[in-house]
């Protein structure tokens, strides 16, 4: 297996697993929280049958990776990405974020600048701000989150099973548009992961990415799902495409936050389009 070194805790290094396949433009796919890189499987050989280099990485806490017990927070997991990036030596990218990914793609572009990148796609983002305060009234309650954090102290695992339940909206779309493997499968990923890294990137999800979003100069593809549970669209998507000056925005009409895989055709067509 492939690593990078991002660091070290006490004596131990801290190591990000990733795969690197195919050639061409680099296309790097940052997941969502709680999985991993095998996340993008139906992305992936769509991008590598287009002719893209692809670089999937697991953040720190989660698949592959190493898991320490700190770093769970977006200047440290920007920092790691710009490691990745530089490690690999790569440029003209398209830094593609989904979910909690998003979060990497908007602060490496605040605060590294778009010197190595070409383009950026968000999708079921978190950006631009999710915590409902006083110049934020969009936001959501602080109460959800300090509901969510309770829950996974609680039981971290019978959470889980709630939230890929309206990640993927199996309510409605189970036997549909994803099966019962699939979710199992998520699920067992899930579970892999540091109890600790799943606990503290709560905290993370409430970050400010207001300022960073001013400073993105590089073409933009937004898609969002109109039935996201996860990340309510008029609080996220919906707002970010204000936010970005040269952007594409897409809503994906009864769509799951999890759309990657639900609605997997439409984001692959849409990725191609834009990237080409």
């Amino acid at each position: 297996m492939q690593y990078i070194n991002v660091g070290k805790e006490n004596s131990k290094e801290i190591n990000l697993h990733y795969e690197d396949h195919g050639t061409g433009k680099p296309v790097v796919l940052i997941h969502g929280w709680p999985l991993n890189c095998g996340s993008w499987e139906k992305q992936e050989s769509v991008l590598l049958d287009a002719g893209y280099r692809v670089i999937t990485y697991d953040r720190r806490g989660f698949g592959q990776s190493s898991k320490p017990s700190n770093g769970y927070d977006y200047e440290t997991f920007s920092a790691d990405l710009d490691k990745v990036i530089k490690a690999l030596n790569l440029h003209e990218i398209t830094l593609i974020g989904f979910s909690m990914g998003t979060g990497e793609v908007t602060r490496y572009l605040g605060e590294y600048g778009s010197d190595r990148v070409e383009k950026a796609v968000l999708l079921s983002s978190i950006p631009p701000y999710l915590l409902k305060t006083s110049d934020n009234p969009m936001g959501v309650d602080q109460s959800v989150f300090d509901g969510i954090m309770s829950a996974i102290k609680s039981d971290r695992l019978a959470y889980l099973t709630q939230f890929l339940h309206d990640f993927y909206n199996l309510d409605v779309l189970e036997g549909e548009l994803i099966s019962k493997q699939v979710n199992q499968y998520s699920w067992n990923v899930a579970s892999r992961a540091s109890p600790i890294g799943t606990y503290e990137c709560v905290k993370a999800w409430l970050t400010d990415f207001r300022k960073d979003l001013r400073n993105i100069n590089v073409p933009t593809l937004i898609m969002h799902g109109n039935a996201d549970r996860i990340l309510p669209i008029d609080a996220t998507g919906r707002r970010l495409r204000e936010a970005i000056k040269d952007c594409k925005y897409v809503e994906v009409d009864n769509a799951p936050h999890g759309l990657i895989w639900t609605h997997a055709d439409q984001i692959n067509t849409e990725l191609l389009d834009f990237l080409s």
